[in-house]
Order: structure tokens, then C-alpha cells, then sequence
């Protein structure tokens, strides 16, 4: 069993490929503090042939296995060509950063951009979106599809974004439209960050735990004037690719 660990700042991801590549075992579990001793746990019921780690926390399992690592970039276009083999970009939307990613025929990375880290542009600020309004996030997702009015959020930095929505309550807009806003705001960011690759770029994928999100699927859509795909489990596609990487340093040897 090949095993890739995606370590996010939401959730770890853990995903088991056998030697044909086929997705045996998968995991989620919440980052915390010693996230590298959670993970052998939940490694050690398990055949390990190879362990590869990715994410923002993946120092801590080359350390802890004595394994090889590999970025995020790469690692997304792996998972993001293993589950669509005509992915020529691919755009990523975690807890603490969002990329897009241009893959070549081979599903190799060419070229990337990366925004700079503000929760804005994040899957974060989602959260805080729909906790601000008392919602879990799976209504949140879909609530902007009721929207009458198209509101937007123009500030860039999470904590004034978080200020006009704020306003929005106080105002008592509905609700929709609120979620219509928010999912627009990063939509646009998204797609500001796309517009690089898009002209040369049929056949996005959408990984990440913000994939999830059928609304803003919707938008980013309709905003890139795209076809989006979506995986079945984008938020694994990370642990998938570096899973699948060590499969094929094993075939090379």
C-alpha cells in the first residue's frame, strides 16, 4: 500500500493506493496539535509500502516516517490528472490558500499562481461567513442559489470583508443574498488568479475542501464562461497525487 498524507490547517487527509493505483482506504481526521503521531495511529493498522506527505504540515511526517515530500502544486496535479486525464488546470481552494495550477498533457505541472495567503480568498472565510449567520456550511453552499438581489463584498482582507458582512446583517438582508455576496467574492478572486491559464484551458478541475461548494462551483462557472469538474471526494485529490507520486517512484526503481 502506497500512502499519501495531506496535511491541511482544517484536516489531514489519508489516502491508500494499492500497486495498480486503485484508492483502497481513505481517512479525515481534524488537524491538531502532534498531528504526526495521530497519523501513525492511524497508519499502523495498515500495510505501509510508502509513505508520502503534502500539505503545510508535511515537514512533520518527513520527520516523524522518514519519508519523502512533495508540494501541494505537485501533488494537485497528480490527484487532479489521476481523476480526469484531460485536466489542463487545475484550481485549488483549501483552509489557509487557494492556487491555480496549469497542467501540460501529461498532467505535469507548467505554471502556478498562489494567492497570498489572506483568508479572504480562502476556504476560512467561508466558515466564518456562515457562522456569522448560523449556518453549517452544507446550507451555507447552497443558499446563494436563492438569491434575488446580487450583492458584493469588495474588500480584500478577511477582517473588513467580515465588517461589511456585518453590515449586511445589521441592514437585514435576506440571507441569500448575503450568501450570494460571499460566494461571489471569492469567486471573483478565483477567477482573477484563472484568468492566467483559462485562454489555453478546457478542462478545469476543482480540488479542494471549497470544491464541495455547489454554489460557488456555479459561479466560478459562470464567472470563467468554463466547464468546472468536480471529483466525487475533491478534498482527497492532494493525499490522492501523493499517494499516486510514490507509486510511481516505485515503478522507476
Amino acid at each position: 500500500m502506497y500512502w499519501g498524507v495531506d496535511i491541511g490547517s482544517t484536516y489531514t487527509k489519508i489516502v491508500g493506493v494499492d500497486s495498480k493505483g486503485i484508492v483502497c482506504q481513505t481517512h479525515t481526521i481534524p488537524t491538531i496539535i502532534n498531528q504526526d503521531e495521530i497519523v501513525k495511529n492511524t497508519l499502523k493498522e495498515h500495510p505501509v509500502t510508502m509513505v508520502v506527505a503534502t500539505g503545510y504540515g508535511r515537514y512533520l511526517l518527513e520527520k516523524a516516517f522518514h519519508c519523502p515530500v512533495i508540494s501541494e502544486i505537485k501533488a494537485h496535479a497528480r490527484g487532479a490528472y489521476h481523476a480526469n486525464k484531460n485536466s489542463d488546470m487545475v484550481i485549488d481552494l483549501g483552509g489557509q490558500d487557494s492556487k491555480v495550477i496549469k497542467l501540460d498533457k501529461s498532467g505535469g505541472f507548467v505554471d502556478f499562481k498562489m494567492n497570498d495567503k489572506c483568508a479572504a480568498g480562502t476556504g476560512k472565510f467561508l466558515e466564518i461567513a456562515a457562522a456569522r449567520l448560523g449556518m453549517d456550511l452544507s446550507e451555507f453552499s447552497t443558499e446563494g442559489f436563492k438569491a434575488d438581489k446580487r450583492l458584493s463584498i469588495s474588500s480584500m482582507c478577511a477582517v473588513f470583508a467580515e465588517s461589511e458582512l456585518i453590515s449586511l446583517i445589521a441592514q437585514k438582508e435576506k440571507v441569500a443574498n448575503i450568501c450570494y455576496g460571499v460566494h461571489d467574492a471569492i469567486a471573483n478572486r478565483l477567477a482573477s488568479m484563472a484568468r492566467k491559464f483559462a485562454s489555453t484551458s478546457n478542462h478545469i478541475t476543482f480540488s479542494g475542501g471549497g470544491a464541495r461548494n455547489p454554489f460557488l462551483v456555479h459561479l466560478l462557472g459562470e464567472i470563467l464562461q468554463k466547464p468546472i469538474y468536480t471529483p466525487p471526494h475533491p478534498q482527497l485529490l492532494g493525499a490522492l497525487g501523493a499517494a499516486l507520486s510514490g507509486l510511481d517512484v516505485s515503478k522507476k526503481a
